[in-house]
């Protein structure tokens, strides 16, 4: 129920769509007696995506997630294993031309590899089902998996968890599927982005693990007043952001987050 809630929701509360259908709205008032009105509104939402394309807002809500937790520090301590997280492939169309078709979230599947031949006894852990709000049929596991191969990871070492729809799911069902023990040091690689919901869920499934966060879009905060190139970029960034920064509190509402805002947890 929370992953069809959270699919449903997700539709109405992503910012490109509000301002389509305030603009969609506008147009329908003009066949209306309230046409004064009708004009108003869209120039609300002409306004709105004039604003949230081309300024900045979309790379501040990404960098306050993606600067939460530093690139992950090598101190000498082997890690037990290594956690991805699915993302990085569309199964559907990966499905239909027949070769895994890779999004902008490769890096998790590339800095999998390196740790991987950084790290040759850690165990290597891939999870991510469907994420298909209707079609369960093609698991996000079954294409990433020989992209790992092709990386250079033999098939042998790979742990593959293949049911989970959401991150919570990532975190329980990968807890069970690995059996953690105390003092062991596991990885979790993500997009820098998604690494505050990702860690607060493991957390909350009682698997700690240390962040090794991927995938950036920006230099860093000194992005943070440059204005984008397209409408297009500037809305695409805000939908991303927006998504996870609901998911934050809809998991901490929940119970699927350890926490409101997780971060890293001091050094003892």
């Amino acid at each position: 129920m929370f992953f069809v809630l959270s699919k449903v929701l997700g539709f109405v509360t992503t910012p490109s769509n509000v301002i389509g259908l305030i603009c969609l709205a506008g147009v329908l008032l003009l066949a209306t007696r309230w046409r004064a009105c009708a004009v108003r509104v869209m120039a609300v939402g002409i306004v709105l995506a004039l604003v949230v394309g081309y300024s900045p807002l979309g790379e501040v809500m990404t960098l306050a997630l993606s600067e939460r937790f530093p690139a992950w520090q090598d101190n000498g301590r082997t890690p037990t294993g290594v956690i991805v997280l699915g993302g990085a492939i569309n199964p559907e169309v990966s499905a239909a031309r027949g070769t895994p078709e890779l999004n902008t979230a490769v890096d998790r599947l590339t800095a999998t590899a390196d740790l991987a031949r950084r790290f040759p006894s850690a165990k290597i852990v891939f999870t991510g089902g469907s994420g298909n709000l209707i079609d369960r049929s093609l698991p996000e596991a079954q294409f990433a998996v020989p992209v790992l191969e092709d990386l250079g990871i033999a098939r042998g070492r790979l742990i593959v968890e293949d049911r989970s729809r959401t991150t919570f799911e990532n975190a329980a069902f990968t807890r069970s599927l690995v059996d953690p023990k105390p003092g062991e040091l596991w990885l979790l690689v993500t997009s820098a982005g998604h690494m505050p919901r990702a860690i607060g869920s493991f957390r909350a499934a009682g698997f700690e693990v240390e962040a090794y966060p991927v995938d950036w879009h920006s230099r860093g905060w000194i992005d943070a007043a440059t204005p984008f190139e397209t409408l297009s970029w500037g809305l695409g960034r805000t939908d991303v952001a927006m998504h996870e920064w609901i998911g934050l509190v809809a998991y901490w509402l929940t119970g699927r987050s350890s926490e409101l805002f997780p971060g890293p947890k001091a050094k003892s």
